[in-house]
């Protein structure tokens, strides 16, 4: 019961923070997110500390390295948080914005403006930095956020978010805008995915499988979310050779813990004498395990054998799966079966092709001679995102300030009434 009061009130302080937020002019919002910034500056120290704690915790636990390596923070990823803070100030502000606008014959005026979704609950896992970018990317569309992060980084979280909330109340608003759950308890996450009494209009998960899971599973409220990054590289028979084995080992190795990592390789047959080998022999030598279908093993015997299952596994370690198809169709037909509509590249120099494939595979991000690595919110231009999202209901692909917001339609007349 203490949790659940706890749970409601923060429901409501956020609803309440919200409506104040949706009025917040643009400069105040920027003047808060600057602030924001200078108190985490001002608190690396603190931020640092509070850090240990949570890694040492784990590498008691004797978590894996990817793990480790999403949790730590240091005086660099520090500076890039208050730098991303920075940078989404420098952002648009998409509310207020006309989307469209018209006149009816009647003389009625329509505008289609966007306006902040409401209350937006994050619920995400490891990573600390989150922390920062979901918290301000809501208050930036103008939405308060509750933050539930993984127990495994509570200390690192809750230094953040006592920055974040600094830099609101220099700025004039609620600091009750930005809040983060304090407890490990799970039964607070059941809460927030029932609403909080209404409260929450948008649930967004960040984290593995089973987390995203049970969310889409159990929530009560629309969720914006990928289950999966099963995301491929496909090498087609007229790619440039070094250019192939250099996106296929940055998609892969750059970090092999993040959604936008490749998983898997496709190989066109037709290339196969030219491109197959050097592509292995860049993985192996990048510390990448691979799993091979038949034509792979038979290429080098350093690559083990695959299953059914590797084709539809999630790593997000230094191991991917590798297939010899043929050409572009099976390639796209291995991805309609395997992939989890996520990100999705073609190495080609080949217009044609890479135009069918562009076109054809259906997932949230699909590029053409670049790593699937720019999955990512910042290399889109959109200064931060708060995840990837592969569904089909408005918002795909990284979610940021635009896709944090609804709209409203405004209708201006000058008496108009509607005939019987």
């Amino acid at each position: 019961m203490e949790i659940k009061a706890t749970m409601d009130a923060m429901g409501q302080a956020a609803r309440a923070a919200a409506r104040q937020l949706a009025q917040a002019t643009t400069a105040t919002k920027n003047q808060a997110l600057v602030a924001m910034a200078s108190h985490i500056r001002a608190s690396v120290e603190a931020i640092l500390t509070a850090n240990e704690i949570d890694v040492e915790s784990a590498r008691k636990r004797n978590q894996r390295d990817s793990f480790i390596d999403r949790l730590v923070l240091n005086p660099e990823r520090i500076e890039a948080m208050a730098k991303g803070l920075e940078d989404i100030a420098e952002l648009d502000d998409p509310v207020g914005a006309t989307i469209a606008k018209w006149t009816q014959p009647n003389g009625l005026e329509f505008s289609r403006v966007r306006v902040p979704i409401g209350v937006i609950g994050i619920i995400y896992e490891s990573r600390p930095n989150v922390t920062a970018d979901a918290g301000a990317l809501c208050m930036k569309s103008g939405n308060a956020a509750i933050l539930r992060g993984g127990s495994d980084s509570i200390n690192s979280s809750g230094a953040i978010v006592t920055c974040l909330q600094a830099g609101l109340a220099e700025a004039g608003l609620p600091k009750k805008a930005i809040q983060m759950v304090a407890t490990t308890d799970r039964a607070a996450v059941g809460m927030m995915l029932t609403g909080l009494d209404g409260n929450i209009d948008l649930i967004v998960p960040r984290g593995g499988k089973s987390l995203v899971g049970r969310v889409q599973d159990e929530a009560r409220v629309p969720v914006f979310a990928h289950l999966e990054g099963l995301c491929h590289v496909y090498v087609d028979k007229d790619a440039d050779l070094d250019m192939a084995r250099d996106i296929v080992v940055n998609a892969k190795m750059r970090r092999t813990g993040i959604c936008g990592s490749a998983e898997t390789v496709l190989i066109d047959k037709a290339a196969m004498e030219n491109n197959l080998k050097p592509v292995i022999d860049a993985l192996i030598e990048a510390g990448c395990t691979i799993r091979g279908g038949e034509l792979v093993c038979a290429a080098d015997s350093r690559v083990e054998a695959a299953s059914e299952e590797d084709w539809s596994t999630e790593y997000l370690d230094a191991i991917i799966s590798m297939k010899v198809v043929d050409g572009v169709d099976e390639a796209m037909d291995h991805i309609a079966k395997y992939g989890s509509q996520h990100t999705d590249s073609i190495v080609t120099e080949n217009a044609e092709t890479a135009e069918r494939f562009l076109n054809e595979v259906d997932s949230a991000i699909v590029l053409h001679n670049a790593s699937t690595q720019f999955a990512d919110g910042g290399e889109f231009g959109f200064g931060a995102e708060i995840g990837i999202a592969t569904g089909k209901m408005h918002a795909r692909g990284p979610v940021g300030l635009e896709q944090l917001t609804s709209f409203k339609y405004q209708v201006r007349g000058n008496g108009q009434v509607r005939p019987k």
